[in-house]
């Protein structure tokens, strides 16, 4: 079986929570797994100061889509510049992932179909069909004023 090609990788750096995220992450999203771990060698953790044998790097899947998790230690932190985007079939889709992703997230960050985990790291979630939705002022406009997406608010806004 030859593994899919994939170009283009997420690569999201963390203090120390690496594979405490990539776990919580595979947890979440169906056709999900870890693909690989690397460790801070002698000559690694030297260069980084992370210490030796601790975790580096973490290679998984979600959903198919290939990721890189990173201990690179408290040099950065994720903003809303950059966000990961879960399309959703329906509502339930919505209501599932927004529960789970936003679990000890920062309550303050949700706006619109955006929130940040317990992480720092800000996704979307959103309907599938969110482009033909935002076509109407009247759902755009209850869009400003919803935290998670509620699809069939954002409908009737368009009528």
């Amino acid at each position: 079986m030859s593994r899919r090609f994939q170009r283009i990788t997420p690569f999201l750096w963390f203090d120390t929570e690496a594979e405490e995220a990539a776990n919580y992450y595979v947890s979440i999203f169906p056709n999900s797994r870890i693909v690989g771990t690397t460790r801070y060698s002698k000559e690694a953790s030297a260069v980084s100061g992370r210490p030796e044998g601790s975790v580096m790097t973490v290679a998984f899947e979600l959903d198919g889509q290939s990721i890189t998790a990173l201990n690179g230690g408290p040099t950065f932190k994720f903003n809303e510049a950059v966000s990961l985007v879960v399309h959703c079939h329906d509502q339930a889709e919505i209501d599932r992932f927004w529960e789970k992703l936003s679990a000890g997230g920062d309550p303050r960050a949700q706006a619109g179909g955006w929130l940040k985990d317990k992480y720092g790291l800000s996704w979307q979630v959103i309907p599938e069909n969110i482009e033909e939705l935002v076509q109407n002022p009247g759902s755009v406009a209850a869009l400003m004023h919803m935290t998670r997406l509620d699809i069939a608010a954002m409908k009737a806004a368009a009528t």
